[in-house]
């Protein structure tokens, strides 16, 4: 009789489980999916977006040096009022920040006694700029921006080393990174878009 109680005390033992390897399947997942996103969001960043630092004091007030924009790299020709990071080579020998005020084909002009700027013969509302275009450089104007080229300036425009001067000139498209889209500053995160 007590054989037979321990036999009925194996049969309802439970079973061993052997390892499944379903725990190392799980981490495999995780880790494939952190890759996967890691990839994805790498290749986001290099082919569409790129954030840049802004330094001087060129475009203030809409930007200042410290503040961090990101650009996008979407648009195929610059319009305007885009804010662009431009790589042309120039005398500084590094990125500068500026915003696009004529593309090709169009006819840039100033008034530099009451500080106007003229596109085609229209005057410019520029509610972005920090005072009022006075000052000139080397080059006469009137101007027409040639094919494949854009004239920025900076929202700064007594301080500001742009398409005015020869030491800048017209900017090539092909040299332009991206259209900066949004900027964190010291107050915070702002759009920069701009609304013709």
């Amino acid at each position: 009789m007590s054989e037979d109680i321990i036999e009925e005390e194996k049969s309802q033992a439970p079973e061993e489980k052997k390892p499944s390897g379903k725990g190392l399947g799980v981490w495999y997942d995780i880790v494939s999916i952190l890759l996967t996103a890691a990839i994805i969001i790498t290749v986001f960043f290099i082919f569409f977006f790129r954030f840049s630092s802004v330094v001087g004091i060129s475009m203030e007030p809409t930007l200042h040096g410290g503040d961090w924009v990101m650009l996008s790299q979407m648009k195929q020709k610059p319009e305007y009022g885009d804010i662009v990071v431009i790589s042309q080579p120039n005398d500084f020998g590094e990125n500068i920040i500026k915003r696009v005020i004529a593309t090709e084909g169009q006819v840039i002009d100033f008034n530099f006694k009451t500080g106007k700027v003229y596109v085609d013969g229209k005057e410019l509302h520029e509610p972005y700029i920090n005072n009022p275009t006075t000052n000139y450089y080397d080059l006469t104007f009137p101007m027409q921006v040639p094919e494949g080229y854009c004239f920025c300036m900076g929202d700064n425009r007594q301080n500001s080393l742009d398409s005015r001067s020869s030491e800048v000139g017209f900017i090539r498209n092909d040299y332009i990174l991206g259209e900066a889209v949004a900027a964190r500053t010291s107050d915070g995160i702002k759009s920069l878009s701009f609304h013709r």
